[in-house]
């Protein structure tokens, strides 16, 4: 039977109509049962992390409701009966409980973001999924007001790991953090300092970094973001430049994980307080505390690298770098972000003429 025949034959044409539709919805069917799984493969291991723990406190809140769902970061049937109506209650039931702006941001977004994806599933309607999305959040500017508003009320103002307000960092204290003891713990903490001080990375991108990142006779970076999934390449400053020459002239590993714990001592000191380094890796979580103990030497209490990425952003914003050029070196998806610093720069009262004024 010739291609002509099959085309114009209206039998074999509804043959073909059945067929494709056939093969469409199973398509869809598979793709469907797939949208949890292709989600996830795209994400980083810190934001799946995040969005589990997003989750987990979702499900606290229906249980606490009388809704006992399990399993909302795994199977799509488990958002079955979830309406806008639930989402709306936890947003509400963040805020009374003390939790974050931030943290209650967060949470929604990912609520939403899975919640689309059960739709895509055929677990919730469109419609429903289409009132979800209409759930909004706070912006940045109502947390103070809401902060004012629990105290008022004698609530808890805070709940959750971010803290209120960044720790203010002086170009003093800056220069002090960066400027350690020639040693090979001091060598080690002068580099992780001017990675966060002078280019902003955040505290993954530092734990993740490789020797084979580090183009010394380029005097380059090449790093990978994984919240904005790509690689970029920053120019040294000069006070980088002169910690990477130390820190790779005396006690660099020759491959690998670039960063050296701190090493014991034999007389029983913690590790933080040691001047040797001992094996390779150093994890996020023992940067952060590296971190704190740098600062609280300097008087910074509470100090983070997040703090740092802050003060780099602030400095960057005060001597007038451009907003798209903040935003590519900053490493962020949007404007959003790098404009608050610039806004946040910007001298209020700047072009303001008052006539002749008396010294």
């Amino acid at each position: 039977m010739t291609t002509e025949l099959i085309s114009t034959n209206p039998e074999n044409k509804s043959l073909i109509a059945d067929l494709l539709a056939k093969a469409g919805e199973a398509a869809n069917k598979a793709a469907s049962a797939a949208a949890f799984g292709d989600y996830k493969s795209r994400k980083a291991d810190n934001t799946l992390r995040r969005q589990v723990a997003d989750l987990v406190a979702f499900e606290s809140f229906l249980a606490s409701v009388g809704v006992a769902v399990q399993g909302l970061a795994e199977n799509p049937e488990a958002w079955r009966g979830v309406t806008w109506g639930l989402v709306t209650a936890f947003r509400n039931w963040m805020l009374q409980s003390g939790y974050a702006v931030s943290t209650a941001n967060f949470r929604l977004s990912t609520v939403k973001v899975y919640a689309g994806l059960a739709a895509q599933a055929g677990v919730l309607s469109h419609t429903e999924l289409g009132e979800i999305k209409q759930v909004s959040g706070f912006a940045h500017q109502e947390q103070k007001r809401i902060d004012a508003q629990r105290e008022d009320q004698g609530s808890k103002t805070r709940k959750g790991s971010k803290k209120a307000e960044a720790v203010s960092i002086t170009p003093a204290q800056a220069k002090e953090l960066k400027n350690r003891p020639n040693t090979p713990q001091g060598r080690r903490d002068a580099l992780l300092m001017c990675l966060l001080l002078d280019h902003g990375l955040r505290c993954g991108e530092v734990a993740r970094l490789t020797v084979g990142d580090f183009d010394l006779k380029a005097g380059e970076l090449h790093f990978y973001r994984p919240k904005v999934d790509k690689v970029q390449i920053h120019k040294f400053t000069p006070v980088t430049r002169r910690a990477v020459e130390a820190y790779f002239k005396n006690d660099a590993p020759a491959l690998g994980p670039v960063w050296r714990v701190s090493a014991s001592k034999a007389d029983g000191k913690a590790a933080h307080d040691a001047e040797e380094l001992g094996a390779v890796g150093m994890s996020e979580r023992a940067i952060t505390k590296r971190v704190q103990v740098l600062g609280a030497a300097v008087g910074l209490s509470g100090l983070s690298a997040h703090d740092c990425r802050h003060y780099w952003a602030t400095q960057a914003a005060r001597n007038h770098t451009a907003l798209d050029r903040l935003q590519d070196a900053g490493g962020w998806n949007s404007l959003a972000m790098p404009a608050r610093y610039i806004e946040s720069a910007k001298i209020a009262n700047e072009g303001v003429n008052l006539g002749e004024m008396e010294d």
